[in-house]
């Protein structure tokens, strides 16, 4: 298997636009998030290695036995995930990518085409809230301190966005195809010259620099297999693509604390606590990761990004001596969130556990408090931020490490005495995380179906009244067994009808929580049979509908359309009222803002990928 002379980056991408590098049908579709695609730009123009690649060449006859597909250019979250079909003429040899499909299509992407993601809060099925955004470098300074440790400041923008900044700010926002459609380095002057930015020593530095990476040093090296035996080729493709279990960044800084942890064995310790927490309740999916993460924040390491630097000897010996504590405080951390009905399944963001953790650790507070009749109106404040904070989208993605440690400071300051609802909102506004819910917001909120995560947790936030240390099931209002296709159709009812039904069957406004024994006892009846044998006396059964916002009882198939619209109307009275949903000052289209780095999809904090899939 040779290498072959290593080619430019430009050389590449011309040989994908010419169909000369190709993907076989045995690649998967590209899959890379904003912020991979940028940390890889910020590689390239660092001068790092981006990996080898390997290819096979193969011939006209051999060929013309697959399918082939091309690079993807512009890729939109909506309508344009897929990768072209290419009609390869029968008589051309093509080479094609077996490994570095995922770099090479970010490469075409940032340098020659556009990424579109949906806009927050935007309507998933309208594709204008899926706007075009080009990938530009920021000639002007260098990226801001970030979790990710980005050195220059990549961002896919909207031309909306570019059009909102001021004139001084916009024309340092470089384009980055320009500079791959600059063939000679004179253009890309010329188009500093006019941006009046070439007097800037930064900028000139930046983007010659990004020319002459893209364009003189060659830095792609391609392994080429030659041989046309295709089970061979198969063979090379699955071992390049799942080779082992990798080894993760966290698993080499666990290394790192067994070795300078003297009086206990780290690793031992981490596992047993991963195994203990994921045991509470009816079960959760912490992870190693997050254990290790929780041990930085509560221990009060200032950096608690996952770097080599912060996991020094000083620093592994404050986590060993704190380290009873910070267990202790993860257990409650755990128990709290069982408490609140929450498992794996319905937890949308594991991340939340340090900040509770956080809290418990800052009062010393122990298992007593879940039960603490003294504690029950803390305990319902923190009950309220942590759903709240869990429905509403974004709150625990980007910028996690600097969101952590903005709450464990404000935390220190406030939560030594009680939980700081306020001061923590107030801090996660600050930071550009707003538990703010829009009208938009609960509309997408009731199209929550039954199995989504989130919808527990926006049962439990609706029905304050449920006990949720006591084990809940999310049950169908009307039986969904009444509602089957196959019930239906010998019920006589027309397939428009049918179709409208089952629709409707698993969305918010036909679901509640039950009890495990109450939701037994249910089983098929209808809601009026049902709760008419629960609750005989009159003014229980009336008691019952209003905790539950039912606004009647169907006893058939034909009621429940009209009985699904009014209750909908219903929690939406009290989404409104209980979250305290307030009305946009500008349109949910209206233009994007351009977030801080560490709040951008481009910028996410590399210790929440999950890099044992992340693509080669």
């Amino acid at each position: 298997m040779p290498y072959l002379p290593p080619t430019t980056v430009a050389e590449s991408l011309a040989e994908i636009q010419k169909g000369e590098l190709v993907l076989p049908a045995i690649q998967r579709e590209f899959v890379w998030k904003p912020s991979q695609v940028t940390a890889l730009f910020d590689s390239l123009l660092r001068g790092y290695p981006i990996g080898s690649f390997l290819s096979w060449r193969i011939e006209p006859e051999t060929a013309r036995q697959f399918k082939f597909y091309g690079f993807m250019r512009d890729y939109n979250q909506l309508n344009q995930r897929h990768s072209p079909v290419l009609d390869v003429p029968p008589d051309k040899q093509v080479n094609a990518v077996l490994d570095g499909q995922q770099r090479l299509t970010s490469l075409n992407i940032g340098l020659r085409g556009s990424y579109a993601w949906k806009k927050k809060y935007g309507w998933t099925h309208l594709i204008e809230n899926y706007p075009r955004r080009v990938l530009h470098v920021n000639l002007a300074q260098k990226a801001p301190e970030n979790a990710a440790g980005l050195e220059y400041d990549f961002r896919f923008l909207t031309e909306e966005q570019l059009q909102s900044m001021p004139e001084e700010e916009r024309r340092f926002w470089l384009p980055v195809p320009s500079v791959y459609e600059a063939q000679r380095i004179n253009t890309l002057l010329l188009e500093l010259s006019k941006r009046e930015v070439a007097n800037s020593q930064l900028a000139m530095e930046t983007a010659t620099d990004l020319w002459a990476k893209v364009h003189s040093e060659k830095t792609i090296y391609f392994y080429q297999e030659n041989r046309q035996d295709i089970e061979r080729v198969l063979d090379i493709f699955i071992r390049v693509n799942s080779a082992g279990t990798t080894l993760s960044y966290s698993d080499l800084l666990l290394s790192i604390a067994t070795a300078q942890w003297t009086d206990r064995d780290a690793r031992q310790e981490v596992h047993g606590l991963v195994d203990e927490l994921n045991a509470v309740g009816a079960g959760f999916r912490f992870t190693q990761d997050l254990v290790l993460k929780a041990g930085l924040v509560l221990s009060g390491v200032p950096d608690i990004g996952f770097k080599v630097k912060n996991f020094t000897a000083e620093n592994m010996r404050r986590l060993s001596d704190e380290w009873d504590r910070v267990s202790n405080a993860l257990r409650v951390a755990a128990g709290l969130l069982s408490d609140f009905g929450l498992s794996g399944a319905t937890l949308t963001a594991r991340s939340i556990l340090i900040p509770i953790a956080t809290y418990v650790h800052a009062r010393q507070l122990t298992q007593n408090y879940r039960v603490a009749p003294g504690e029950a109106a803390d305990r319902a404040k923190l009950k309220e931020w942590t759903l709240k904070s869990l429905i509403i989208p974004g709150v625990w993605g980007s910028g996690l490490d600097q969101l952590l440690r903005a709450l464990r400071e404000t935390i220190q300051i406030h939560g030594t005495d009680s939980f700081p609802l306020r001061e923590l909102e107030r801090t996660m506004a600050s930071r550009g995380k707003p538990l703010t819910v829009t009208p938009e917001l609960v509309e997408s909120l009731l199209g929550l179906r039954y199995g989504d995560a989130s919808t527990f947790a926006v049962l439990a936030i609706l029905f304050p009244h449920v006990n949720t240390r006591n084990q809940h099931h999310v049950d169908h209002v009307y039986p969904a067994s009444r509602l089957a296709r196959t019930v239906l159709r010998k019920g006589g009812h027309p397939e428009d009808e049918i179709d409208a039904l089952l629709d409707a069957r698993d969305t918010l406004p036909n679901l509640q929580l039950l009890e495990g024994p109450e939701n037994i006892s249910k089983s098929a009846k209808t809601p009026k049979e049902w709760a008419e044998t629960v609750y005989p006396d009159p003014q229980g059964l009336a008691n019952y509908m209003d905790r539950n916002l039912l606004p009647s009882l169907p006893s058939n198939v034909t009621e429940f359309l009209a009985f699904v619209e009014e209750r909908k109307q219903a929690l939406k009275t009290r989404l409104l009222d209980t979250l305290g949903a307030v009305s946009e000052t500008k349109g949910p289209l209206d233009a994007e803002v351009l977030p801080p780095l560490d709040e951008a999809p481009e910028a996410e904090a590399l210790d929440e990928w999950d890099s044992s899939t992340a693509p080669a």
